[in-house]
């Protein structure tokens, strides 16, 4: 029963932060949700590291709530959110729907074109397809991309007719199916969200060629402007659009959405994150700080979105 209130850290029982798991993401996982983890037992919850490549799922059920720390299939993607609801646990962030639909950069585009929301031309590339038609349809530069992973992984940037097929080959390390973009030339944006919240927006400089895994968690030369230098109308209305965009696909509880603006302007909506990396590199611990939310009260207010789901049966 959800305590009259605000709740205290034992209100909310035995958490489980789920980390690591079977996807290219675990490392990135795994320092996630040893950050979080350590946030939430320094606000006095009882929190326990749990990774589903490590334990059986049905073991969740001796838990009286789950923090999610995992990226990418089987923890981003409606898969152990379903698990949770069967099991009756309260969870974190988005549900099983806006959970799938977050992880499919296809259908999550689909969703926003039918509601006029912008989102960059695309072809979904399969094995016998022929890539000269895309080329042709959308123009170089392009960019080849997993449809069901996040973090980067398996994404390139296609300057050249000559090297589509490899691209498309290597992006087929995880999945037969692959998404190929058009390429927008300008500033990255991402702006994340937590609750009703829209957190300040963050401009993207990576010292790589895009903004790959490497710029995400490794390199030093990537830079975070926060402020993002829009004035305060236009950065407003790009909370706007991520809230809309957001909402579409049936997200909530927290999660970021990633932008890019062209030579004019525009704004235009690459993808969702519906559980965002949380380690000492990640956007939005950065974007919390500039709002004055310090790490602790971050996840603490992460953990209070699994109320949203309901209570356990």
């Amino acid at each position: 029963m959800r305590t009259e209130g605000n709740p205290g850290p034992r209100d909310l029982g035995r958490v489980a932060v789920l980390m690591g798991g079977h996807s290219a993401e675990r490392e990135i996982s795994l320092a996630s949700g040893t950050e979080c983890l350590a946030a939430l037992r320094a606000r006095g919850v009882a929190a326990e590291a749990f990774d589903p490549a490590e334990r059986p799922v049905a073991a969740l059920a001796d838990y009286d709530r789950a923090f999610i720390a995992l990226h990418g299939p089987g923890g981003e993607d409606g898969v152990i959110q379903g698990a949770l609801e069967a099991m009756g646990v309260p969870y974190t962030g988005s549900g099983v729907l806006g959970s799938a639909l977050g992880m499919d950069k296809w259908r999550s585009k689909w969703i926003w074109q039918a509601m006029g929301l912008p989102t960059p031309a695309f072809h979904v590339l399969r094995p016998g397809d022929d890539p000269a038609v895309v080329i042709a349809d959308l123009g170089l530069p392009l960019f080849v991309k997993p449809l069901g992973e996040g973090s980067s992984v398996g994404t390139a940037r296609v300057e050249r007719a000559d090297d589509l097929s490899a691209a498309t080959e290597a992006a087929r390390a995880y999945g037969d199916a692959v998404l190929v973009e058009r390429c927008i030339e300008g500033p990255e944006y991402t702006v994340a969200l937590l609750d009703e919240e829209i957190l300040p927006a963050i401009r993207i400089e990576a010292g790589e060629a895009f903004y790959d895994f490497n710029a995400k968690y490794r390199s030093e030369a990537t830079r975070m402007l926060i402020p993002c230098g829009l004035p305060a109308d236009a950065e407003a209305a790009m909370g706007d659009l991520v809230q809309r965009a957001f909402a579409a696909i049936g997200a909530s509880g927290w999660g970021r959405v990633d932008l890019m603006a062209d030579a004019g302007g525009a704004l235009w909506l690459l993808e969702v994150n519906t559980i965002p990396g949380m380690t000492d590199h990640s956007l939005v611990p950065a974007a919390a700080r500039a709002r004055g939310i310090e790490m602790e009260e971050l996840v603490w207010r992460i953990l209070l979105t699994s109320w949203r789901h309901g209570e356990r049966r």
